[in-house]
């Protein structure tokens, strides 16, 4: 009898796996809803206010304590409600690698599949697939990683949270060419973080210099891409 061993970090990508070639039901589950499911960049009106007031307050997003019962339940009814939900779904992944944990008392799914939910509800949102592949890459699992990385990328070549990300995964795979690159668009997008450059710096691969955009390419999402750099914690130390 063949025995197969699995790792648990990897059991979530394993069961999806299995569950697409059965053609059985999600593993991660449906997305329908009571309330939403919403598109967490074009929430219809007061929606996003509902939700977050009540499950996503400041002490569940730090993952001190729930709001209406635990921190896990809380995120899981936000992400429910906002699948693509990124901020929340990177306050899913902290408060669960703080816990050492690989799913949430009170969530309802291990925290791989938030991120799965979160592109197979809404596959052209270049910032769910950033922090898929961000998550992934954090747990070691930098193979499934680079691709989503890259097509973040391809979503969203501007976003300096996805430049710094895929920089990170480049300089670490030793390609400093590439790491360069995507390092020189995050920081001209104003990346609050300096952790890519130093690292850069100190291999004597970039002198850190970046040159400022035009000015119709700073005006063009300038100021929402700087926004979403800061709710985006870095993947290595700064």
């Amino acid at each position: 009898m063949l025995t197969i061993k699995c790792n648990r970090k990897l059991l979530p990508a394993v069961l999806l796996l299995a569950a697409a070639a059965a053609g059985a039901k999600p593993y991660c589950g449906e997305l329908t809803n009571g309330f939403g499911p919403f598109d967490y960049r074009e929430p219809p009106p007061d929606s996003l206010y509902l939700v977050e007031s009540a499950h996503y307050t400041e002490e569940v997003a730090a993952g001190v304590r729930g709001n209406t019962g635990t921190v896990g339940g809380d995120l899981d009814y936000t992400l429910r409600a906002f699948p693509n939900h990124v901020k929340a779904l990177t306050s899913m992944a902290t408060a669960a690698a703080r816990a050492k944990v690989n799913q949430l008392p009170g969530a309802k799914y291990p925290v791989e599949c938030y991120f799965e939910r979160a592109v197979r509800f809404k596959p052209d949102d270049g910032m769910a697939w950033g922090a898929y592949g961000k998550y992934l890459y954090g747990a070691g699992q930098e193979a499934r990683a680079m691709p989503l990385l890259k097509k973040a990328h391809g979503m969203a070549p501007d976003n300096p949270s996805i430049n710094y990300n895929l920089g990170i995964a480049y300089f670490r795979a030793k390609q400093y060419e590439l790491a360069v690159q995507h390092a020189r668009k995050a920081y001209q997008h104003d990346f609050p973080f300096d952790g890519l450059r130093n690292m850069l710096v100190g291999a004597r691969k970039w002198d850190g210099k970046v040159e400022p955009l035009p000015a119709n390419d700073g005006e063009a999402g300038g100021k929402d891409d700087a926004s979403a750099a800061k709710s985006a914690p870095e993947t290595t130390a700064r």
